[in-house]
């Protein structure tokens, strides 16, 4: 891997070398931080997990031939080399910094409180119909996960897409000083990290950090629909520009909405010297929000208005984030990659376009903080008023949405699990539904998509 030789290595994360020192020269061929991934030459770097030491895979790692280790343990005399840090999580970002810093590639850096990862997708998209892209992969967007995405930047690339995702004070520099952005991009400052963050200002306060690493000369795109957002002024010497629905305040806007049911939204985006229709493939008011984003960074970096719209129109469809699964019987939603409030009710809205019977599974938001009941509240409130068919809460913080959408329009179900749910789903689903599937990451609805895939409403 470029740069990556063993001298430079130990002193980007000011180690110390133990081993043979004829090896200092020569290059990892691949860097990992899961012992199981190790190939020959590879890098491992030692970082320990909540239940586990990774200094014990060490061994496991020089047999499949790595070429060296980084670690926080003094290891005494070995017969393979190693590198001695103070911590080997942040040695991790400081050898990622090295290997970025070789290469001339133009990096997009987005955060927010909602959307990231889908507005990553289409900023992608648009940018690959000009651009050899490198993007972040999945939810590699953490101190872990970012390192990895860059370390999978080649030299053929020309511009890269990193999603940086934090929920603590100080994790935000540890992020953007390694991806030194040239691009700094928020989608929006809502309610999710508020258990950590504490209040919509501290959100703000960490995610405007990026700012400080971004490069001389560099821009900032903001949402200019978001309250606290709009309200920001000119970062080193640059006005931001702003992407939103409001043609007073914002530089790169939409108009004339139609929504197209589930098969997505057409409208009309608007460019500082020109204009274009087109049709947003995935629906919901915040795609359109996603398209003039990636419409603002392709502006940014000299697409023409037709390059634009074909990087819009192409995006693909994602597995947990608005994806529209067609199973025979049922039309599935499935958008249960993660939630907050603002992503819930974002994603009640697209099931509200649907024609039919409307379904919303909906299950626990980590993460709120003290307010957490009120805001699952909010959110069985909100499908009540847009009069969603059928609320199925599953887990116990759902409780809440429950008690929130009980209403003389809306049959409301409770269950406790993911199996209670499904070994009821035949008294509840009917064929034809539209169906809702949507919680936080850690309640594995992934599960219930795959059961309703091959379901057969009696």
């Amino acid at each position: 891997m470029k740069n990556l030789t063993l001298a430079n290595i130990t002193e980007a994360c000011q180690g110390t070398y133990h081993g043979d020192r004829s090896l200092l020269e020569k290059e990892a061929a691949g860097v990992a931080i899961d012992s199981r991934k190790i190939e020959k030459d590879f890098l491992f770097v030692a970082i320990n997990g909540e239940r586990f030491n990774a200094h014990t895979f060490i061994p496991d790692t020089i047999k499949k031939g790595a070429l060296c280790v980084v670690s926080h343990e003094d290891l005494g005399d070995t017969d393979y080399p190693y590198i001695l840090v103070e911590a080997t999580g942040q040695a991790l970002l400081d050898i990622a910094k090295l290997y970025r810093d070789s290469f001339d590639v133009k990096v997009v850096g987005i955060t927010g409180s909602v959307g990231k990862t889908s507005t990553k997708e289409m900023i992608a998209s648009v940018l690959a119909q000009k651009y050899n892209v490198h993007k972040t992969q999945g939810n590699f967007n953490n101190e872990c996960g970012l390192p990895l995405t860059i370390f999978e930047m080649n030299e053929e690339h020309e511009v890269s897409v990193l999603e940086m995702g934090i929920n603590h004070f100080g994790e935000m520099r540890k992020l953007s000083s390694v991806a030194s952005p040239d691009i700094c991009l928020i989608t929006n400052i809502g309610v999710a990290h508020l258990e950590f963050l504490k209040t919509q200002e501290g959100i703000l306060q960490e995610k405007t950090q990026m700012f400080q690493d971004m490069k001389h000369g560099g821009s900032v795109i903001l949402n200019g629909d978001d309250p606290l957002l709009s309200t920001l002024g000119p970062v080193k010497g640059a006005d931001p520009l702003f992407y939103g629905l409001n043609p007073e305040t914002c530089d790169i806007f939409a108009d004339s909405i139609q929504p197209l049911g589930l098969k997505g939204t057409a409208c009309t985006i608007h460019l500082p010297e020109e204009s274009f229709t087109c049709v947003v493939p995935t629906p919901g008011m915040h795609m359109v929000s996603n398209a003039l984003a990636g419409a603002s960074v392709g502006y940014t970096l000299g697409l023409t208005a037709e390059e634009i719209k074909r990087g819009i129109e192409s995006l693909p469809f994602m597995p947990g984030r608005n994806n529209i699964i067609q199973t025979g019987h049922m039309i599935l939603l499935d958008d249960c990659y993660n939630a907050n409030t603002i992503s819930m009710k974002a994603a009640l809205d697209v099931l509200n376009m649907a024609i039919g019977r409307k379904v919303a599974i909906l299950g626990d938001m980590g993460e709120l903080g003290d307010n957490w009941a009120e805001l699952h509240r909010t959110v069985g409130s909100y499908a009540a008023e847009l009069g969603i068919d059928v609320v199925c809460a599953i887990g116990e913080l759902a409780a809440e949405i429950a008690a929130g959408a009980k209403s003389p329009c809306t049959a409301v179900w409770h269950f406790a699990s993911k199996e209670e749910f499904l070994a009821q789903a035949g008294d509840i689903l009917l064929e034809g539904d539209n169906v809702l599937i949507k919680a936080s990451h850690g309640m594995e609805f992934p599960e219930i998509v795959d059961a309703l895939k091959s379901f057969s409403p009696s």
